[in-house]
């Protein structure tokens, strides 16, 4: 009898784990950053090479930072979601263009339209890493202070829009 009862334990532990699974969400993937200082970068602009961009230029400003490149697939798929975000003039929008050739960049933000107030490069991966880059895109939401708020990994809808970020944009923009 104990041979049958062990196995059925065994198929009903695994069964509710795979349930649990099955519930999670990729997009919402716990960062350790959150509620940390953004890390510290100092990057060349993408259309202006000789300029650079760092956090403390951002200081006082809710920002976004956007996470994307030419090759992504995904970053195609939310770019027009990006285009109506930044035409609302929400939230100061910056890209981060991950291990992607300048030249394919600009062409690909002429092509596509350019939701960025500013995109910076990062060919070698490095901003990527400090922020705990899982791959492209992810979006995090940045407030006055510095401050990681939110992590979005994977394409951000339109839902997402309005049900996440507008009103987190919102209410940061509302503290001093």
């Amino acid at each position: 009898m104990l041979k049958f009862i062990i196995p059925l334990i065994l198929f009903i532990i695994l069964a509710v784990f795979l349930a649990l699974g099955l519930n999670l969400k990729p997009s919402e993937i716990p960062s350790p950053f959150i509620n940390k200082p953004a890390p510290v970068f100092s990057a060349p602009k993408l259309n202006e090479p000789e300029e650079k961009l760092t956090p403390a230029d951002l200081k006082g400003k809710v920002w976004l930072f956007n996470v994307w490149a030419s090759w992504c697939v995904s970053c195609r798929a939310e770019h027009p979601v990006l285009n109506q975000l930044a035409q609302q003039n929400a939230v100061f929008i910056v890209g981060l263009n991950y291990k992607d050739e300048p030249n394919d960049a600009k062409n690909w933000l002429d092509m596509l339209g350019n939701p960025y107030n500013v995109s910076i490069m990062d060919q070698d991966g490095r901003i990527g890493i400090d922020y705990g880059v899982y791959g492209v895109p992810e979006t995090f939401v940045i407030d006055k202070k510095g401050l990681i708020r939110h992590k979005h990994t994977g394409p951000v809808t339109a839902e997402d829009v309005q049900q996440t970020f507008l009103p987190l944009i919102a209410r940061l923009q509302a503290e001093p």
